[in-house]
């Protein structure tokens, strides 16, 4: 049987629907009545079977019914609410395994160069916030794009002096991985011609003089930062709450935060006690790789402090590579530069095996950024040796970015159990692919960007994540993205890789059940199943009777969250 009508929108998600035993899941309705019944819906359950419903009933913040219409009567009562969906489709809440809440929120309130076209563009906006911001001792903010400067993203500190000369100015890229600066920043952090390039980073300079230009690349930027006055709490938690209603509005639901210190931790838990955290966050804890192992004995007390509520600090972000665009993202083989350009593998490939073995047998959860084919080598190597020495504790280790994977590694994936953590939208013929990456690495080698097709093909766990404020959170355009290999919002007209895309199904399970799998939390949440948390989403149309190019177009009208709305209003639909 299926849990449809015949009407004629439902046409084609009915052969979905067939399940033997049918689609009717109850916790009993002899107990108290529904709180809250959703009915004439089009719920895509997203559970083993992937089946469809039409009326799900909530109580005390998780789901007790989910089936047909006819079915739902049995948990009505007096006082339940009942709203009519009118067909629109319910969807399990999104949930993001890889995004920077807290800094992208500061971002978003600093000095915002985010979605700006061009370098003229970005110097107007340092002018402006600057002279909106006098008492500002220090400018900070980012947002801009490695692209708009040309290949090697230098940007120059001339640029800012000429509007900001008498105030330090610190700008991250879009990616996080350069830092701009003036002139000023460079006097107050003491570089000079003689200041060596620390080991994980470049101090990019004139090639004449040796004088710094004004971009600092990957572990450079301490160089800097560490003279700016950090973040306040309530900068911090400012950033968080904008963060919180962007990501609501999108219908996401948990988060894994991919780089945490203690502060950052200490935002999540005021928000928690307050009741403001209407998220589900996963706290990676950021590893520093200037020190060693000593490091393991702060990071279990982060854990054992910060656990509580809606947090989870259970896992660890291992850094293992840069970028492309700046040459910094670690390669087996050199780029197509003058010199062995290999990119900088941040961790000693030898100590991380050390380092991930550690972590695994105490019970982390570690979380790697690789980019390059080399630095996903030497994640997948450091998780083997875990296992070798500690056995499959079940620990999903997850890969994030996955930019360029050696085809001889697509299959480690699933046999290490390791999930790949993929960035959607990163996956289409966008300046950053066609001018800064494509011709450094040749045409063999550009056959292996963004193999998500491949590796969901092979068995693997393919997760999603949006790294935010690197690029868009919102999970439609990722979506759409991850289906037709083209920018969502008309930024190309030629697929990158198609035979890498996959099917709409598989892309909202990377952001719903796949992802909550990564979280350890698909017993809680991720589909819409009796005893799981209502974490649900009401779309504004039905993903499956929409041409692909239109996903990106969807919007959450409202957002669940344990029952309760953090977006929109039922009572409007």
């Amino acid at each position: 049987m299926n849990c449809l009508d015949s009407k004629g929108w439902r046409i084609g998600l009915v052969l979905l629907a067939a399940a033997a035993g049918g689609c009717a899941q109850d916790s009993g309705s002899d107990g108290p009545a529904a709180e809250l019944a959703l009915r004439n819906a089009a719920v895509y359950t997203v559970d083993g079977a992937r089946r469809w419903a039409e009326a799900v009933a909530i109580r005390d913040g998780r789901i007790v019914f989910v089936g047909t219409d006819r079915d739902l009567q049995a948990h009505l009562g007096p006082q339940t609410r009942v709203v009519d969906l009118e067909g629109r489709m319910l969807l399990p809440g999104f949930q993001d395994v890889h995004i920077h809440p807290i800094s992208g929120g500061m971002e978003a309130n600093a000095c915002d160069l985010n979605g700006l076209n061009g370098v003229d563009a970005y110097v107007a906006a340092i002018k402006a916030y600057a002279d909106a911001n006098p008492g500002d001792g220090w400018i900070k903010g980012g947002g801009w794009l490695l692209s708009a400067f040309g290949p090697g993203g230098i940007a120059r500190k001339e640029l800012i002096d000429a509007v900001v000369p008498d105030r330090p100015v610190m700008l991250y890229s879009a990616d996080g991985h350069t830092l701009w600066v003036n002139s000023k920043a460079l006097e107050i952090a003491g570089i000079t011609n003689e200041t060596p390039d620390p080991p994980d980073g470049r101090i990019d300079r004139d090639p004449a003089t040796g004088a710094a230009l004004g971009s600092l690349q990957e572990g450079a930027d301490r160089l800097v930062a560490e003279h700016a006055p950090p973040a306040t709490a309530a900068e911090r938690e400012a950033g968080l709450r904008y963060a919180i209603k962007m990501l609501n509005g999108y219908g996401i639901t948990s988060v894994q935060d991919a780089s945490v210190v203690e502060d950052d931790l200490k935002a999540y838990r005021a928000l928690d006690s307050k009741g403001e955290l209407s998220l589900k966050v996963v706290a990676s804890l950021w590893w520093e790789r200037a020190a060693g192992l000593e490091q393991v004995d702060e990071i279990l007390r982060l854990r054992r402090e910060y656990t509580t509520g809606h947090v989870d600090a259970g896992t660890v972000k291992v850094m293992q590579d840069g970028v492309m665009e700046n040459y910094t993202a670690a390669m087996l083989e050199p780029y197509l530069l003058p010199g062995e350009v290999r990119g900088i593998p941040m961790v000693d490939p030898e100590k991380l095996k050390g380092i991930v073995t550690r972590l695994d047998a105490e019970g982390f959860q570690v979380h790697f950024h690789a980019i390059g084919d080399a630095a996903i080598r030497q994640s997948l190597d450091a998780v083997a040796a875990a296992r070798a020495a500690n056995g499959d504790r079940d620990h999903r280790h997850h890969i994030s970015h996955l930019q360029l994977i050696h085809p001889d590694d697509v299959p480690r994936f699933r046999q290490l159990g390791v999930v790949a953590n993929f960035q959607p939208l990163w996956a289409m013929n966008d300046p950053y692919i066609v001018d800064l990456t494509v011709p450094f690495i040749g045409p063999q080698r550009s056959q292996w960007l963004y193999q998500i097709g491949s590796v969901q093909r092979s068995g693997a766990v393919v997760a999603f994540g949006s790294d935010w404020s690197v690029s868009s959170a919102n999970p439609f355009e990722e979506m759409e993205t991850a289906v037709t290999r083209l920018g969502a919002l008309g930024e190309t007209t030629t697929p990158l890789l198609p035979t890498e895309a996959i099917g709409l199904p598989e892309a909202i399970a990377a952001f719903t059940i796949n992802a909550a799998y990564t979280n350890h939390d698909e017993r809680d949440t991720g589909s819409i199943e009796v005893g799981k948390r209502a974490n649900l989403i009401v779309l504004d149309r039905n993903l499956f009777a929409i041409p692909p190019v239109e996903i990106s177009e969807t919007k959450a009208l409202v957002t669940l969250f344990e029952g309760q709305v953090v977006h929109g209003d039922l009572a409007a639909l």
